[in-house]
């Protein structure tokens, strides 16, 4: 997986969970045969790893060195990308794992704004982001907007402003918020040789109305199959049928929520479709229950019934 600034990332992303032993450390074995379940079943072919879904700031430097260099040596081959998220909220810290996943053979990395001290300025976090990017000047970079998560409500196109200025490896942005305006301006703006990833996965018709050449996603792990229908019937021309798709993921999240989706249930659902054994949350998220994690198996199956 030599990095390659020339090739664009497109389609769909997995964002991985990381597989936990049940007294919560990391479980390295599942993650082979995690990799052949995205490419067998779900014809997933990249991967964003380390991010919210693999819930990295609760983990520690060594352990997201630990599990980016499991997942660099076990989809050579098999998998086109494997982004790696490096974000922390000290700079140092960044660096050193933007540093270690050039090393591990990463074919990119991408940065979150830190959400303790924030930025105030898009300037301010377009100067973070440089000097992370700055110490793994081989691989593409991707800035991943999440002002949900993180409170930094900056404009995704404000930060983006001049950005390939200061980071001549930049490649694209992850854009996880909600403001379809802003990601709109992210596309008309845009340079050819930039990426631009949706990453509301309810509302990935809309971005890719808009303009999106790819998307990230937790969701993506299990209806990855589904997704690539809807992107599909999309450039074809089909929006009945790629509607029907969105409608049907948006009910089956509608369900979720009810029942309290948050990234351990989410975790125990992929677990529970996949076969695969991911084990329980980080702390202070809460295991899911088994019974919350199968009543949206089964409404997953009667929206989705086996073909």
């Amino acid at each position: 997986m030599a990095p390659n600034l020339g090739k664009k990332l497109t389609g769909l992303v997995a964002a991985t969970f990381t597989p936990l032993t049940p007294q919560g450390e990391i479980n390295l074995s599942e993650i082979g045969p995690y990799i052949d379940f995205l490419i067998e079943k779900q014809g997933v072919y990249n991967i964003f790893v380390n991010g919210t879904t693999g819930e990295s700031v609760s983990r520690s430097v060594e352990e997201r060195k630990t599990v980016t260099e499991e997942w660099c040596q076990k989809a050579k081959g098999k998998m086109k990308n494997v982004i790696v998220h490096v974000g922390c909220m000290s700079l140092t810290d960044s660096q050193e794992l933007a540093r270690h996943a050039a090393e591990a053979g990463a074919d990119g990395i991408a940065v979150i704004s830190p959400s303790f001290f924030k930025p105030s300025t898009a300037d301010a976090l377009r100067k973070f982001l440089q000097e992370v990017a700055s110490v793994a000047p081989t691989l593409p970079f991707y800035y991943y907007h999440l002002p949900a998560v993180t409170g930094v409500n900056l404009q995704a196109r404000d930060v983006l402003e001049g950005i390939e200025k200061l980071i001549p490896t930049f490649r694209g942005v992850k854009f996880s918020g909600r403001d379809l305006m802003d990601f709109g301006q992210c596309v008309h703006f845009s340079q050819p040789d930039w990426s631009l990833l949706y990453g509301v996965d309810e509302q990935l018709l809309a971005g890719l109305a808009l303009g999106a050449n790819g998307a990230v996603g937790s969701t993506y792990n299990y209806l990855g199959r589904h997704f690539t229908e809807l992107i599909v019937a999309f450039e074809e021309g089909d929006l009945s049928k790629a509607r029907n798709i969105q409608f049907k993921m948006q009910e089956l999240l509608c369900y979720a929520l009810q029942l309290g989706f948050d990234v351990g249930v989410n975790k125990q659902l992929m677990s529970e479709l996949s076969g695969l054994s991911l084990g329980p949350p980080c702390l202070p998220v809460l295991p899911c229950p088994p019974t919350i994690a199968i009543a949206i198996a089964e409404r997953y199956h009667s929206l989705f019934p086996a073909k």
